[in-house]
């Protein structure tokens, strides 16, 4: 045990981590590896994290900001790229990655990458809309001319413009159209049109080449400057089978530099020859006008009468109008007079007097009836009053009494007496009679004198 920990040797995590990076970074130098970027972050610093994985296997990647402004095109996931890079180790997580100092896309170059991505990025902020599109003028005054004062292109158009319609002003702006510095020089030849006020339309022109030469043409810079261009712009990029992100922003896109200057202006001699065409045409198209007018001012002077012949017809048309307007006015003023003698005669007969006169004898008459209807109320009032007075007279108890009847009273309370057996011995009572009343005393109550009474009665 002793000899076995004497030859042992053991390694801190340090130690270990710090033998595995310096295995790894001197066998591994700089490798090329491929893969799919998957998990792209991207953070404030700009430095560009993601895993590089295949179907077996993923390691990790980092590209630092400085590397990333060299590429041609944008990391995102989902890409399959090449890249060349040394493996390094992080030691504080014991993690190794791959610190990339190129890349680039697998199976398509890096321009193509960068122009499709550029070109989706444009056509989704509406760049490329055909609402922004302006119309070329018909003959513009005066054209610039935005390419290289070397090249073929400047001189194709200076010819073409010069047989197509001599006395086209040309403004030619020279420009570098490709290397460092194209960009800026055709961003400035843009603001020098937008600043002046005399150019009707600008062509922005190269001749053929590849993808890296068209670079400048393909830049955002230059998509922006065409597109908030005042004037309008004819992009002429290359050959016909040639396109760049300036023939998609600018307002028309003519396959070949000759083709944009015959799109820019029109063949003189065949404008001239079509304002003949169009002026003998007018000049057929009035002469028929003037003769179709000839003959039909003909034909109205036949069907016109001869003025003397006229005004006799219209003296004598007067006169059968004036006839007719005096017998209507008569017919007129005797039915108004008529019509006024019958409201006359409704007036005289609704006069105020008369109306009074009617009214005044109605009233006599409702008063006639009212007093012989009184006279007939209070008369058989006054016959229902004795019929009720004998009838009270019969009722009155006075009568009952001389009849030989009495009224007998509790003293004291002068309750009526209506039955013997509510009497007591020794009870005073007061009995009215038809001619006074007297007191007396009970001196006994029999209940069967009523029976008796009416025995004897018998």
């Amino acid at each position: 045990m002793t000899d076995l920990s004497v030859r042992k040797h053991i390694y801190t995590v340090s130690e270990l981590t710090g033998r595995i990076k310096g295995l790894l970074e001197e066998n591994f130098p700089f490798v090329w590896i491929c893969g799919e970027i998957s998990n792209l972050r991207i953070p404030a610093s700009r430095h560009c994290y993601f895993t590089l994985k295949d179907e077996k296997a993923q390691i990790s990647g980092v590209m630092f900001k400085g590397q990333t402004r060299n590429l041609k095109f944008e990391i995102e996931d989902g890409l399959s790229i090449n890249g060349l890079g040394r493996i390094g180790v992080y030691e504080p997580r014991g993690s190794y990655q791959v610190i990339f100092e190129y890349l680039e896309p697998r199976g398509v170059g890096a321009l193509q990458v960068a122009f499709e991505q550029l070109k989706a990025r444009l056509a989704a902020q509406g760049l490329f809309d055909a609402e922004h599109k302006r119309p070329i003028p018909f003959l513009p005054e005066k054209i610039a001319v935005i390419t290289s004062a070397s090249g073929a292109v400047v001189f194709d158009i200076i010819d073409i413009v010069s047989r197509r319609f001599p006395g086209v002003k040309l403004c030619v702006i020279p420009v570098r159209v490709q290397g460092r510095g194209a960009e800026e020089e055709i961003v400035s030849a843009i603001d020098i049109v937008n600043g002046s006020n005399d150019v009707d339309c600008a062509v922005l022109a190269r001749g053929g080449g590849s993808l890296e030469d068209f670079h400048a043409f393909n830049s955002e810079m230059v998509a922006d400057a065409v597109f908030n261009c005042k004037v309008p712009i004819i992009s002429a990029i290359g050959h016909e089978t040639d396109f760049s992100i300036s023939d998609f922003v600018a307002d028309l896109r003519a396959p070949t530099p000759s083709a944009a200057a015959e799109l820019a202006v029109p063949v003189r001699v065949d404008l001239e020859n079509k304002v003949t065409r169009l002026s003998l045409a007018l000049q057929k198209s009035f002469e028929r006008r003037i003769e179709t007018r000839r003959h039909n001012l003909t034909g109205l002077s036949k069907r016109l009468a001869h003025p003397a012949r006229r005004i006799e017809d219209m003296r004598l048309k007067l006169d059968d109008y004036e006839t007719r307007l005096h017998r209507l006015t008569g017919w007129y003023l005797k039915t108004w007079k008529e019509r006024l003698s019958w409201q006359a005669q409704r007036l005289f007969s609704n006069t105020p007097l008369t109306r009074i006169d009617r009214l005044r004898t109605k009233a006599l008459r409702y008063n006639e009836n009212m007093e012989y209807a009184m006279k007939s109320f209070i008369s058989t009032q006054r016959m229902n009053v004795k019929e009720l007075d004998g009838r009270l007279y019969e009722l009155d108890p006075k009568k009952i009494l001389q009849r030989g009847y009495s009224i007998t009273r509790t003293m004291p309370g002068a309750e009526v007496v209506r039955n013997a057996r509510s009497l007591e011995p020794g009870q005073r009572l007061e009995t009215v009679l038809a001619d006074g009343s007297f007191i007396s005393r009970v001196e006994s109550v029999k209940k069967d004198d009523i029976e008796r009474i009416k025995k004897d009665g018998r």
